[in-house]
Parts: C-alpha cells; sequence; structure tokens
C-alpha cells in the first residue's frame, strides 16, 4: 500500500500525513484569527476540540496533488481552485447539514453570498490559496515537515492520526446529541439552515 501511494503522489504516506496535519494546523491558526477579528472576540475554529482544521489539510493536499498539472498556468490554476473549492463548499455545507443541522461558517453578513454558504470574497479567496499553494505554502510546509521528519517523522504521524480519530469521534458524537439544542438556540456562530433550503433557490 505504501509503494502504491507513493507511485501515485511521490511522496512516503507518513511524510502525506505530517504535511497533512501541519497543513490543518496552520489552517486552524488562519481561520481562529479571521473570525476573531470579524466577531471581535478570541473564537476557537474547527469541528473538532484539538488545534486542527483538517478541511484545510485536505483541500490543500488534495488541490496540490489534482492540480499539478496546470501549475505553470497560473490563471487556470485560479479559475480551477476557486471553482472546484466552492463546489467543495457546497458540498461540505449539504453533508453538515444532512448530520447536523447546521454547518461551521455562514456568509450572511457578505455580499454576493448564496444562502450563507458560498460567497464572491471565499471563492477569490479559495483561488488566490490554490494559486498560492505552488508557489510558498507547500514549500514552507515541506520546509517545516522536513526539520523534523528524518527523526520522528513516522512515530509524529501514527500519535497524530490515533490523536485525530479519537477527538474526531468524541466530537462528532457530541455534535449529533446536540443537533437540536443548536437549531433550537439558533446561535449566530453558524449557519441555521435546513438540507433543503440550501437546494431550494426559489426561496430567495
Amino acid at each position: 500500500m505504501s509503494l502504491m501511494f507513493y507511485s501515485i503522489t511521490g511522496m512516503d504516506i507518513f511524510y502525506f500525513f505530517n504535511c497533512f496535519f501541519v497543513y490543518s494546523f496552520l489552517g486552524w491558526i488562519f481561520e481562529c484569527i479571521v473570525m476573531s477579528i470579524t466577531e471581535k472576540k478570541p473564537v476557537n475554529r474547527g469541528f473538532i476540540r484539538g488545534p486542527l482544521c483538517t478541511i484545510y489539510g485536505a483541500g490543500a493536499l488534495g488541490a496540490y496533488f489534482l492540480f499539478k498539472p496546470f501549475a505553470d498556468n497560473k490563471i487556470l490554476l485560479f479559475v480551477i481552485g476557486a471553482v472546484g473549492a466552492t463546489i467543495l463548499e457546497v458540498i461540505v455545507a449539504l453533508v453538515m447539514t444532512r448530520l447536523f443541522g447546521y454547518f461551521w461558517w455562514n456568509y450572511n453578513n457578505k455580499k454576493f453570498n448564496y444562502k450563507g454558504v458560498i460567497c464572491l470574497e471565499s471563492t477569490i479567496c479559495w483561488g488566490v490559496m490554490a494559486t498560492f499553494t505552488f508557489i510558498a505554502f507547500q514549500p514552507f510546509v515541506e520546509y517545516i515537515v522536513n526539520i523534523y521528519y528524518p527523526f520522528c517523522g513516522r512515530i509524529a504521524a501514527m500519535i497524530l492520526i490515533v490523536y485525530y480519530c479519537i477527538d474526531f469521534s468524541s466530537s462528532f458524537h457530541k455534535a449529533f446529541e446536540e443537533k437540536e439544542d443548536r437549531l433550537a438556540n439558533n446561535s449566530d456562530d453558524f449557519a441555521q439552515l435546513k438540507f433543503r433550503d440550501i437546494l431550494d433557490s426559489g426561496n430567495e
């Protein structure tokens, strides 16, 4: 499996997981800073309790491997990244709303948004981030991983995988149990939409 993974990605599977968790941690920092500034108070972002936003890890590495053929065409890379990430936002919102009755962001205060799920500003940001994945982000993440990987990279990957699985399972169970309470409280921190409302454009 490890050899097959390497032939597809060009990365050792443990190296890949280290990059994944570094991206997830940096994404968590980015989300916390942006949302804390927006909300004017400290905000801890992410689905799990720990300092990881794994959608950034999955999104960044997914974009890196999928968009590699277009890396030299920055305009095409921007467009594909913007459209692809926006579609992913819709899919994640649909899945989370189906499971929990809400999703973890709300663009209702942004211009040119659709039901708080997507907006023009975030779409442009995704395009920029997809472009910078190849210019700066991936080289920076690999630089960080290369500092410690030869000494403890495999152990670090295994520990983080076990930790994440435990934290995710606990957070998933808690979120599912609190689904009705969160909907009833109508918290401003979350977008409170029913699954069918996201798909139905006739209510606009």
